[in-house]
């Protein structure tokens, strides 16, 4: 990853509005390790790259943590209606996560077991592909950035499996609808 790329990065996403707001106010919230990241951070920068509007296609917006401490439901349910309520004049919808207890539900919802993630950057080089596995914030060392995978298939506009938990029902469906939003998209088969 280079400086050159995250300084874009960091212009692309500062273009949407909905993006900065989170990364400016995120640290109100003293969520520990926290990152807005994948979809809502790689699709802005897809929206640049096609001269689209920076929200566009965008579903929602991915706000993570890591919190060991308590991985209670009860706990990612109430930070989650927290952050919703300190972005309510967004009007988008947060997806607020504890990574630190995706294992307990994961199985559940998808259908097989993952071993417990070891950070919040862990469970970022584990989202389901190279050019969404990125999460970004501003701390007291500025803008920084989680991606594992590197920022090339992304600014490439590369969609490749990250089969690190992904399923490849799960990975062609994101790659169909992306493709359909954002056609100068090139897709990977799994």
């Amino acid at each position: 990853m280079t400086t050159g790329e995250v300084e874009a990065l960091e212009r692309a996403l500062r273009r949407n509005p909905v993006v900065l707001a989170i990364l400016e106010g995120a640290g109100d919230l003293a969520l520990p390790s926290w990152y807005l990241g994948a979809g809502g951070v790689t699709q802005t920068v897809w929206n640049e790259l096609h001269g689209f509007d920076p929200t566009h296609g965008i579903e929602d917006y991915d706000l993570v943590y890591f919190d060991p401490d308590d991985l209670s439901d009860h706990a990612e349910q109430k930070t989650a209606q927290i952050a919703t309520e300190h972005f309510s004049a967004l009007s988008v919808k947060l997806d607020v996560k504890n990574e630190a207890r995706v294992h307990l539900w994961y199985a559940q919802r998808f259908g097989r077991s993952i071993p417990a993630y070891r950070s919040a950057e862990h469970a970022v080089g584990t989202w389901p592909t190279t050019a969404s596995s990125i999460g970004v914030r501003y701390d007291d060392d500025g803008f920084v950035v989680c991606a594992p995978f590197g920022l090339s298939d992304l600014f490439g506009m590369i969609v490749r499996p990250n089969k690190a938990i992904v399923t490849r029902t799960v990975y062609e469906a994101k790659a169909e609808r992306w493709a359909a939003l954002w056609p100068k998209l090139s897709v990977v088969p799994w």
